[in-house]
């Protein structure tokens, strides 16, 4: 039952797109690499508060720095997830090495209120060891979702990057009237419009894969001769190709 799933996500440009929802093995080895570098903080704060808290020579830290030790180890568990998975688009650096990303169930990112909820319930999903409830949830749910996803709205997928062997096209004002793009409608050629007015402003994995993902649907419309483009060169030509044909 150790399998990975699919799952469609739906993006503002009108784009739908197929994401492979991350099993139970790639969860546990990002969350194994995770561990290691919590532990590692900790052990640090853990050796520089026993260092800055003691009195003199063979005294025992303070209360005062046991207390703050206790705290400073909760947020490192806690925030180390919460403040990878809000500001670094879903990804931990486990998540990142092993090409995952945290989600809502919609396809938009994560935010704060959703990353604190999944991870607080993370809690629970660790229960009674070795995260065996959330292994169980992601076993039998359809999303592959332990319960802090469920509780959150998320869901875990992979996300690696697609590569293109394309070459870069030379100007996309070039050619133009090469090409017939009279089957592509007007709806399409505005959803390419609102991808490229707001592509800077996109995560830029999520970015190529958007446009790689237009281009491959759009492009066998265009009737012309053969040539290779990058995606996004593609779609420039395309609107500018439109734009000429009034």
């Amino acid at each position: 039952m150790f399998y990975e799933d699919r799952i469609s996500v739906a993006t503002p440009e009108g784009v739908t797109l197929e994401a492979a929802l991350a099993g139970v093995g790639s969860r546990l080895a990002a969350g194994v690499i995770d561990q290691l570098l919590r532990s590692g903080v900790g052990l640090a704060v853990i050796v520089l508060i026993a260092l800055v808290g003691k009195g003199g020579v063979g005294d025992t830290p303070s209360g005062l720095a046991v207390a703050g030790l206790l705290v400073v180890l909760f947020l490192v568990q806690f925030a180390y997830d919460v403040l990878f998975e809000t500001l670094a688009a879903g990804r931990t650096p486990g998540k990142r090495w092993t090409g995952l990303r945290v989600v809502k169930v919609g396809g938009a990112p994560v935010g704060f209120l959703a990353s604190a909820l999944r991870n607080l319930v993370r809690i629970v999903d660790a229960l009674p060891g070795f995260y065996l409830v959330g292994i169980v949830t992601v076993l039998f749910t359809r999303n592959n979702q332990r319960l802090g996803d469920l509780a959150a709205g998320t869901v875990v997928i992979r996300d690696r990057r697609q590569a293109t062997a394309l070459p870069q096209a030379r100007s996309v004002t070039d050619d133009t009237a090469l090409y017939d793009v009279s089957t592509i409608s007007a709806d399409e050629v505005a959803t390419v419009r609102r991808f490229l007015d707001r592509r800077s402003t996109l995560d830029p994995e999520a970015r190529e894969r958007l446009a790689l993902e237009m281009a491959t649907r759009l492009g066998p419309k265009v009737v012309g001769p053969s040539r290779q483009w990058e995606p996004e060169a593609f779609l420039e030509y395309l609107v500018a190709a439109k734009a000429a044909r009034g």
